[in-house]
């Protein structure tokens, strides 16, 4: 039996999670966060060390650590739990190549920066079934939101990432390049939502509507009965007009081009200068009135 210990970063509103057997203790990590406060840049890894007690607390024997996808909106500290658990592996969906290559362009980023997915230890596949001990899970690439984005399905769970949200919030944007609202339809429809409708959904984010408490844990059944972006009766036609055009209404992420950056590369901070400091390149854009 697997269980599941949740962790949330209210700075991001992210849900990190550790799924682990009780009998072996063998552990998979999902979506760790490294804290960033951008006023002053400064970095710290409170978040990571949440994750690294209750490993050593429960006695954990962690074997992989698990992106979704490279995220916009948060820091991954995968870097920092493979500094105190340097014997687990960190794999995310083969398709980061081709978020690599989008933003290798966007940063102008070294010719020698590589765009096929070498900082990460696995590249998985659509499909995929990964066998780690007494642990086992399912790869779903669910593409919309990033191209590379993937669920994992462990017994009668998935983790959803970005994709799908809390039903009375919705489905992940779409309007990051390389993104489709056409896509993260056909991903949630003929992927997710042909899963068994017991299936208990983990979502990356919750972002509390409405005022409520946090919550992110729903099932597939109650996604396609009460998902008020994306029902199981929702035509692609209207879904991609009503996600194409909220998207047009959003800001960008805080944290977007410090986190993307980072996370393309598997979580690395860039290399400390001959000052010993590391620097991030932020774009600018020019709005003329």
């Amino acid at each position: 039996m697997v269980r599941v210990q949740h962790f949330f970063d209210q700075a991001t509103f992210t849900l990190s999670y550790i799924l682990f057997d009780e009998v072996s203790r063998e552990a998979v990590i999902l979506d760790p966060v490294l804290d960033y406060e951008p006023w002053g840049s400064q970095v710290s890894t409170r978040s990571v060390a949440e994750l690294v007690n209750f490993i050593k607390t429960e006695g954990l024997k962690v074997k992989l650590i698990l992106e979704t996808h490279a995220h916009a909106d948060h820091l991954s500290g995968s870097q920092e739990i493979k500094r105190v658990f340097p014997e687990a592996k960190l794999a995310i969906g083969r398709r980061i190549s081709e978020v690599q290559a989008i933003f290798k362009k966007v940063y102008n980023l070294p010719a020698e920066f590589p765009t096929d997915g070498r900082q990460f230890d696995r590249l998985l596949h659509d499909g995929e079934r990964v066998e780690l001990g007494s642990l086992s899970f399912q790869v779903l690439f669910t593409p919309g939101h990033t191209p590379a984005c993937a669920s994992y399905v462990f017994e009668d769970k998935v983790f959803t990432g970005d994709a799908l949200f809390m039903p009375d919030y919705g489905t992940g944007r779409c309007d990051f390049p390389g993104g489709s609202a056409a896509v993260l339809f056909e991903s949630i429809t003929r992927k997710l939502y042909t899963l068994p409708e017991q299936t208990k959904v983990y979502t990356g984010h919750d972002y509390m509507p409405n005022g409520r408490e946090l919550r992110f844990q729903s099932t597939i059944g109650e996604q396609k009965a009460h998902n008020i972006q994306l029902s199981a009766s929702t035509r692609l036609d209207e879904y991609v007009q009503f996600r194409e055009t909220r998207d047009k209404k959003l800001d960008a992420p805080k944290l977007l081009h410090q986190s993307v950056q980072v996370n393309i590369d598997a979580g690395h901070l860039p290399q400390a200068e001959d000052n010993g400091l590391s620097y991030l390149k932020m774009p600018l854009f020019l709005s003329k009135i």
